[in-house]
Order: structure tokens, then C-alpha cells, then sequence
């Protein structure tokens, strides 16, 4: 049997995943499998440079090594997926977009009644309705409900109960429309498939890390693995508050200024958890852990006992994810395996 016929085979007993991840220096791509009750496996991940020729925008280079991407899934990956499967043909396609073509943000919509009601899905799929607004030029390409609160108390199962007043805390993706249309091109000229799903990495790596410490209820994630530095809070288990600022990790102290004050300046607001996941790539983590640790944070926290500061490894991830592949543990898709596995389960993000 041809590949190309194989493509078309469907395989019932799991479903199967293209993952791709944008970052501002690289592409990478994975396929995943996701069986019921049995975790992610990796079989194929590749990860290539963008590399910008002289007077090339910067999305245009990207584009280009999206297709040599594209072309060695299709030809080195495909095979190794339908020796594993029996299948090649994916289900989905999941597309992880970093700055300096996304951000991240978050609101809170609120619910209240002179007379008690049931909260509904279609109650806060009518109000997302009427608040999901993208501006010129950006792709609303995901939101999130990251925790519901009903008469003043969070709740994990929130609807068809009644509540005199309710909120939810919704986190929101917006990716730049053009880049959104050339990657979405690019990848159905690819595959055929007309649903590709969106999100800006930021919100999915923090989605990713609720399901792989689902103890952590208080934390701060700092995302620094682009031009843009998220910083996430969380305190029981809810999403409180995410910062976005432009800092160049290369610059550890100019980081670092910039990362203290808007600590300083969440410190006032909220009480500062003692756990921090630090996600960054590869060649930066170790010096951006040390930065951290020798800033002598615990001031922020008004307590002489530091902040734990967790440096995120794939190995930190890999007893959740099954590698199917010699290659290097790569983090981003690992936390995009685990993320698209929670979607495929039908679970809660």
C-alpha cells in the first residue's frame, strides 16, 4: 500500500495529532498519538532555525522554514507514524504561536441577578459572544475559561447549579491575522484539513503546566521563552493575573529590573505564592535560573524564606508524555502533547 493511500486509513482505536510550535528563532513539529486512558506518545519531533535572508520580514522566513517543516513531516514523519499506527492520517492539527505574533490577556465577566439563576453554558457562551471582540489586524484564536466563581466561592463544576451572582475568568489568544492566515495556509496545502486550531503559546504552556502540577494551587510561571516575558499568577487554582513584558533574556540584569518591578507592582495587589516554574529555552534557563536565585527576591514576599524557583526541563515532563523517539526531549512539545491530550480526553484545560 502506497503512503499516499495510507494517509486516508483511519484508525478508530486512537486519534492522531500535528502538533507545531512558532517560536520567534525556531519551528518545530511532532506527531502525536492519544489512545483512552493511556498516556501521549511522541513518535516523530522535529525542530529547524528560522533563518532571515537579508531585507526578508521576519514572518515571511518563518513561513519558509514552516514548509521545510511541513515537507520533512510529511516524508521522514509520516512513515515512522504508520509503522507505529498503522495510520498516518492525522485527526487534528494543533498550532502553538509565540511572540512576536501573539499575546495573551485576561478579564473577568461578570454575572448577577436580583433573583437567583441557574448557571448555564449558554449564559457564558451568549456573554463570550458579545465580548469577544479581536482588534484590526489579530485572529481571536482562543478562549480559555481558566476558573468559575459562584456566590463568591470557585467551583470545578459550576453549571446547572443556581448562584445569586457569578464570574468567570477567561484567558484569551490573540495571534496576528496575517501570519495566522500564511501558517494555516501553509499547513492545509500540507494536509487537507481545513480545522486547524490555534493558540498562542503562552496560554497553552500555562494550561499545560495546570495539568502536569495540578498540586502547585499557588504559583507564579514565567514564561521567557520568546522576546516577550509572560508572567502568570495563580492562587488556589485560579488565574489571577498575566503580565506581558518585552525583555531580552540575553540581557540577564535588564531582565531582571523589568521582571522586579512588575513583581513589585503584583505585590501590592496580591499575595506572592513561593513557587516559581521558570519555562525557557535550553541555552537560557540555566543563566536565568542563576539570575533569580542570587536577585534576593524574598523582599517581594516580606519574608526571609526565598521563593522555590522550578527550572522547567522536558525531563520534568517525559513521565507524562511517551517518547517514541532517540531524539532530545524538546519542552514545548512535550507541553503541547500534554495540553492536546487533555483536549482529546475531553477534560478540562
Amino acid at each position: 500500500m502506497s503512503l499516499l493511500n495510507s494517509l486516508f486509513q483511519k484508525n478508530k482505536k486512537s486519534d492522531l495529532a500535528v502538533l507545531i510550535d512558532v517560536s520567534t528563532d525556531s519551528v518545530a513539529g511532532a506527531y502525536a498519538e492519544y489512545a483512552e486512558n493511556e498516556q501521549p506518545v511522541m513518535h516523530y519531533t522535529r525542530r529547524l532555525p528560522i533563518e532571515i535572508r537579508r531585507g526578508e520580514p521576519h514572518s515571511d522566513a518563518m513561513i519558509r522554514a514552516l514548509k521545510i517543516l511541513g515537507e520533512a513531516l510529511i516524508s521522514e514523519g509520516a512513515p515512522i507514524l504508520l509503522r507505529a499506527t498503522g495510520n498516518a492520517a492525522p485527526d487534528t492539527i494543533l498550532v502553538s504561536v509565540d511572540a512576536p505574533w501573539q499575546t495573551t490577556s485576561i478579564r473577568t465577566e461578570e454575572f448577577e441577578q436580583d433573583d437567583p439563576f441557574v448557571f448555564s453554558k449558554s449564559m457564558v457562551a451568549a456573554a463570550l459572544k458579545s465580548t469577544s471582540v479581536a482588534p484590526d489586524g489579530k485572529l481571536l484564536a482562543d478562549e480559555s475559561i481558566m476558573g468559575t466563581i459562584l456566590n463568591g466561592y470557585e467551583t470545578r463544576d459550576p453549571y446547572g447549579k443556581r448562584a445569586h451572582r457569578a464570574s468567570i475568568i477567561v484567558l484569551t489568544s490573540l495571534i496576528d491575522e496575517q501570519v495566522a492566515t500564511g501558517i494555516q495556509t501553509t499547513l492545509r496545502s500540507l494536509y487537507h484539513k481545513k480545522n486547524i486550531t490555534s493558540i498562542a503559546g503562552s496560554s497553552l504552556r500555562y494550561q499545560a503546566l495546570r495539568i502536569a502540577f495540578p498540586h502547585e494551587r499557588d504559583a507564579l510561571i514565567f514564561d521567557a521563552t520568546g522576546p516577550l516575558t509572560s508572567i502568570s499568577l495563580v492562587r488556589r487554582d485560579l488565574l489571577m493575573d498575566v503580565i506581558e513584558i518585552p525583555a531580552d533574556v540575553s540581557k540577564s540584569k535588564a531582565w531582571l529590573e523589568k521582571v522586579s518591578s512588575e513583581l513589585a507592582n503584583l505585590a501590592q495587589r496580591f499575595p506572592l505564592p513561593h513557587t516559581i516554574f521558570l519555562i525557557a529555552r535550553e541555552p537560557d534557563i540555566d543563566s536565568l535560573h542563576k539570575t533569580l536565585d542570587a536577585a534576593k527576591l524574598g523582599s517581594l514576599w516580606l519574608s526571609d524564606n526565598p521563593p522555590k524557583i522550578v527550572a522547567l526541563l522536558g525531563s520534568h515532563i517525559v513521565g507524562l508524555v511517551q517518547q517514541a523517539t532517540t531524539a532530545t526531549p524538546d519542552l514545548p512539545l512535550l507541553l503541547m502533547a500534554l495540553y492536546s491530550g487533555r483536549r482529546a480526553s475531553g477534560g478540562s484545560v
